[in-house]
Order: structure tokens, then C-alpha cells, then sequence
């Protein structure tokens, strides 16, 4: 099984931003265990802060993987293409976010993905990362 993760914007900060919010731990050791943890899932992870190179990047993968974990940070709510890239391509979509953008500002409440994609994991932490690949791995 191949899983593509893509992070959008201020990901790559993880474990120095806003601690309080995202936790201490990197997304760079995160991956490192779940890939421990899934040792027969191929994954492939791709990070981005530019709108244009995450939907090049949906497209690249959205055809071959067997699914998307797709946290498109701050893009969630307010990029109409993204959500018409994850609309375009044939792989699941499982949108992740590892705060709760229902207990956070109210333009956080609104995504453009959410409708496109199979589904939506929120608020658990990085665990949400985790939860997205049970539901593949579960079909």
C-alpha cells in the first residue's frame, strides 16, 4: 500500500511553534515512527508553505497512491483550488488537522477540502496523522 502525507504551510516548523497548539515533537520524528509502526506501507511525504506546489504535489501522487493524508495547514480554509485538486484526482483523501479548528478562530471552521475528501481527522494531536492511516489500512 502506498500512502502519500502532504503538509502545507508552517509544518515544517513543528515542535518549535506554538507548542502549546502542536506539541513539542517534530513531524520529522513522527514519520520516522509511524513508519516503525506501518512497516508495509510505503510512504512518501511532501511538504510545502507554496499553494501551487502542494496541489503539483496532489497531482504527482493523486493517481498512483492508495491514499492522501492531506494537512493543508492554513490553506484548508481558504484555497478553492486545492479542493478542486483533491476534487480532480482519483486517490481517497483523508484531511488531518492536529488542532481542533472548531475550538480555534471562527474562519478556521470553514474547509474548502472537507467536501471532497473521503474524510476529516481532527484535534488528536500527530496521532490524527496515525488515525488517517488506520482508515486506509481498514478498508
Amino acid at each position: 500500500m502506498k500512502i502519500a502525507i502532504i503538509n502545507g504551510p508552517n509544518l515544517n516548523l513543528l515542535g518549535n511553534r506554538e507548542e502549546s497548539i502542536y506539541g513539542h515533537e517534530t513531524f520529522e520524528g513522527f514519520l520516522q515512527a509511524l513508519k516503525a509502526r506501518y512497516p508495509d506501507i510505503d510512504f512518501s511525504f511532501f511538504q510545502s508553505n507554496i499553494e501551487g506546489e502542494l496541489i503539483d504535489a496532489l497531482h504527482k501522487r493523486g493517481f498512483s497512491a492508495d491514499g492522501i493524508i492531506l494537512n493543508a495547514g492554513a490553506y484548508t480554509h481558504t484555497s478553492v483550488a486545492i479542493g478542486d485538486a483533491v476534487r480532480a484526482i482519483t486517490a481517497p483523501v483523508v484531511e488531518v488537522h492536529i488542532s481542533n479548528i472548531f475550538d480555534r478562530e471562527d474562519y478556521r471552521h470553514v474547509s474548502y477540502i472537507a467536501p471532497a475528501a473521503r474524510g476529516s481527522i481532527i484535534g488528536f494531536g500527530l496521532d490524527s496523522y496515525r488515525l488517517a492511516v488506520e482508515s486506509f489500512v481498514v478498508r
